[in-house]
């Protein structure tokens, strides 16, 4: 990993944690999985993995840290890897279909987050989980709205800041 991309990825993560305290009075609405997406479908899943972790720690020194910023850790790097897999793979991909994705990372997130309480909870999880579930819908809209957003502003950025530095040509989003 070069210089370029380890600013890119401190650049993403500053707006991230400025995103999520800024948006922190808005429930689960918040900039970090659609950031997080981004990252894995231009710069691969090593770097939305980083992105992921460097986002949730600096967050939580800001917005409180406990059990759970492991497993915020653990859920964003496996939507890292997941888009950062899909944008190796996938070469062409429309805005709408990547917000979609980024749906139903935003549930699948909220569903891994909820799995930290299944011990707890015991025979009422799914009364945990369904109670909460308004909340993944926020974070699920939130995030299909900051792809819609963040998208074409970001790809525009990173593909003209580091088009020479590393291979990121093979994206196209329409």
């Amino acid at each position: 990993m070069n210089i370029y991309k380890l600013t890119l990825l401190a650049l993403l993560a500053a707006l991230g944690v400025a995103g999520r305290s800024f948006l922190g009075f808005i429930p689960n609405v918040q900039p970090v999985t659609s950031l997080i997406i981004i990252c894995g479908f231009l710069l691969g899943p090593m770097s939305a993995v980083m992105l992921s972790v460097l986002i949730t720690l600096a967050s939580n020194l800001l917005l409180g840290s406990g059990i759970w910023t492991i497993w915020q850790i653990i859920s964003w790097s496996l939507i890292g890897l997941a888009s950062g897999l899909l944008g190796k793979y996938i070469y062409r991909m429309r805005l709408y279909m990547i917000a979609i994705f980024s749906v139903f990372c935003g549930y699948f997130y909220g569903f891994l987050i909820s799995l930290t309480m299944y011990r707890i909870s015991g025979d009422f999880f799914l009364a945990y989980y369904f109670s909460g579930l308004p909340f993944d819908t926020y974070h699920a809209l939130g995030n299909a709205i900051f792809i819609f957003l963040l998208f074409p502003i970001l790809s525009k950025f990173i593909r003209k800041y580091a088009a020479n530095r590393f291979d990121i040509q093979h994206i196209k989003v329409k």
